[in-house]
Order: structure tokens, then C-alpha cells, then sequence
């Protein structure tokens, strides 16, 4: 009741759900309720993050059927990538899906200062510094990229490791750095924000990437924006910022972690190339600059709202508050119909691989 008393006073011409459980629910009945188009952006992949609840098949093919019904019932989906529109469309969404990027402050990251940083760290300006940020838990893939790092740490006894986030892996990352005596390798600075998480990326001389669950990879284009090349597996989300040789290095997904060291190696032994990538990181980060991507879903917007006029009718007030009862009722059809068939779809898959 809170939701539709705030929205009718705000009287909105559409609906943007960022998510298809929960509030996508409410999002869905609010948009059906007032015959009003709805939008979606699809921001993760949902099914990588089903081990907090259930290490099942199932449970990861239910949140995908789920995703993918939810999309159906929406007027429109934005995806973050052009890789994870390709995805959601084999998966089945056959709404309309349009790609625009999350956008960056592009403007903001260019005000940080690496020095501050270190100082206020403890970092000497003389370290190589190899830096990662993000959600730290196990969907990210941090225990191999900390493999990684500790082989090129164990060659590069000037360098050291910035670790910005907080997370359900931050503990056993800590620990194993001191498993190997590396604890004075590591700086772990927790959480940051604002002009502090700026100033970090400014610290940093190459940022480290190998999470393969992204829809977009939005870190990688904020290290980008602060100037810094990115060394990164091949996932969905990435390959669309990170250019190999351009901007950084783009490795297989399937890359040992010991060549993942190599390529950090050979990236401080190759100035050039270090300026090189600087810049086409810079050139790269501008793409996804928020004034850009903003004007972006404004068009999108724009063409829901013409599609919605060019479907009206010219109803009689009684009829169309009967009209808007209705599509209340098949709103609520829907939801339910889409949940029952994600869990049928899956209960099938399931029976099918126990045969």
C-alpha cells in the first residue's frame, strides 16, 4: 500500500524495475495496475549466485526460467553488454532488448590523487602496484586471482597488492597471504567510497580482473576512466571494455594462473606499452561516460511511451477504469502463470538428469 500511495501522488509515465524477484514484483503490479509501460535491466546473472541458498542444478535453472519470464512481461530490457544481450535472448527473452552500459562519472575519476592514497596506506611511491576492487566472495573467481598474484609477487619482491572491498572472502584472502609469509604484500583497505575509492584506483599501476559471472563489469571500466589498463579473463561484461592490446591484456578464460602472472610481468617490463594502454583506457572509459548512457535510456523511454500512445484507445471513464481492473487481474495471471512455469521447467529439467 506504501508503494501505490508514493506512486500515486508521483503519477509516473513509466516503470523501471532493476530486479526480477521482490520488487520486480511490485514493479510489475505497479506498471499493470496503471497501464503503464515497464522496463528491466537484467544487471546480473542471477543463477551464479544460488550456492547462498542451494548448490542444486535445479535451483539454477529455476532462476533463469524465472529471469527469463519475468523479461517476457515487460514492455522492454536493458542489458549491460552486448554479451549478456546475446545471453538472455538464447535463454528465450523475446521482448525487445536494447544494450546501454551502466554509466561512470567519467568527469569525477579524473580528479584522483594515487599519491594521497599510499600515503594515507603506507604504499611507497616506489611499489609496483597491482590493484583490484570489488565485492569479494566466492562468485568472483578471487581465489585463482590471488594464485595469480602471489606467483608474480613471489618474482617481484617491489611489489605489492591493493585489495579494495569487503566480502565473504576477505578473511580468506588475509589468511592466505600469511599461509605464504605474504602478509606484508597485501594491503587490504577495506571498503571504499567516494573521492577515497577515486583516489585508490589512482594508486594502482595495472588493475587485475578475473571474475567470469559479470553482466557488465562496471570496476573495470571505473580502473579505465582513472587511466589504468586492465589484465582480465575473457567472461561476458569484460570483453566488451577490456581490448587486448589496446587497453590492457584480455586472456582466456581458461589461462593457468601462472601465465596470468606472466602477462603482469611482462606489462612493467614494457613502458611503452604501459603509456600505450593508459591511453586507450582512457579512450575506452569515455564510452561509457553517464551523460552518454543517460541520454541513451531517455530515448528508451521515449519510444516506450510512443508505443504505449500509439496503442491507446479512447475509452469512456467507465470503461477504462474497468479496462485498468483488468489488467490488474492479468498482471497478477502473469506473475503467477511465469513462476509456475520456471518451477515446472525445472522440476523437469531435474527429473530428466536423474533418469
Amino acid at each position: 500500500m506504501l508503494i501505490h500511495r508514493a506512486l500515486d501522488e508521483f503519477q509516473p509515465d513509466i516503470i523501471h524495475s532493476h530486479h526480477p524477484y521482490l520488487l520486480g514484483d511490485a514493479a510489475m503490479r505497479a506498471a499493470g495496475r496503471r497501464c503503464l509501460p515497464i522496463v528491466f535491466t537484467h544487471h546480473t546473472l542471477y543463477e551464479e549466485y544460488t550456492h547462498y541458498v542451494s548448490s542444486s542444478k535445479t535451483m539454477r535453472k529455476f532462476v533463469i526460467r524465472l529471469s527469463t519470464a519475468y523479461a517476457n512481461c515487460c514492455t522492454g530490457v536493458v542489458a549491460p553488454s552486448a554479451s549478456i544481450a546475446e545471453l538472455i535472448r538464447k535463454r528465450g527473452v523475446t521482448t525487445p532488448v536494447t544494450e546501454i552500459p551502466t554509466g561512470i562519472d567519467f568527469d569525477a575519476f579524473q580528479t584522483g590523487s594515487g599519491n594521497a592514497f599510499r600515503k594515507k596506506t603506507g604504499i611507497d611511491e616506489t611499489v609496483r602496484l597491482i590493484g583490484h576492487t570489488g565485492r569479494l566472495a566466492p562468485e568472483k573467481n578471487l581465489s585463482w586471482l590471488v594464485r595469480a598474484v602471489k606467483i608474480y609477487l613471489a618474482r617481484d619482491r617491489k611489489a605489492k597488492f591493493l585489495l579494495v572491498g569487503d566480502g565473504p572472502d576477505y578473511r580468506a584472502i588475509k589468511d592466505s597471504f600469511a599461509r605464504d609469509n605474504m602478509e606484508k604484500r597485501l594491503v587490504a583497505a577495506g571498503k571504499q567510497t567516494g573521492q577515497d575509492l577515486i583516489d585508490s584506483y589512482h594508486a594502482m599501476d595495472v588493475f587485475v580482473f578475473s571474475s567470469r559471472t559479470e553482466t557488465q563489469g562496471l570496476v573495470v571500466a571505473e580502473a579505465m576512466a582513472a587511466g589504468k589498463p586492465v589484465i582480465a579473463l575473457d567472461a561476458s561484461g569484460v570483453r566488451e571494455v577490456v581490448r587486448d592490446g589496446k587497453n590492457g591484456r584480455l586472456l582466456p578464460a581458461d589461462t593457468p594462473a601462472g601465465d596470468f602472472a606472466d602477462a603482469v610481468d611482462a606489462f612493467f617490463r614494457d613502458p611503452q606499452a604501459m603509456n600505450r594502454w593508459a591511453e586507450g583506457a582512457l579512450e575506452t572509459a569515455r564510452r561509457f561516460d553517464r551523460k552518454k548512457t543517460a541520454r541513451k535510456m531517455a530515448d528508451l523511454y521515449a519510444e516506450a511511451l510512443k508505443e504505449k500512445l500509439r496503442g491507446e484507445s479512447e475509452y469512456h471513464s467507465v470503461f477504462h477504469l474497468w479496462e485498468n481492473l483488468l489488467q490488474g487481474l492479468r498482471t497478477e495471471w502473469n506473475l503467477l502463470s511465469s513462476k509456475v512455469e520456471a518451477i515446472a521447467d525445472s522440476i523437469g529439467y531435474d527429473e530428466e538428469n536423474n533418469a
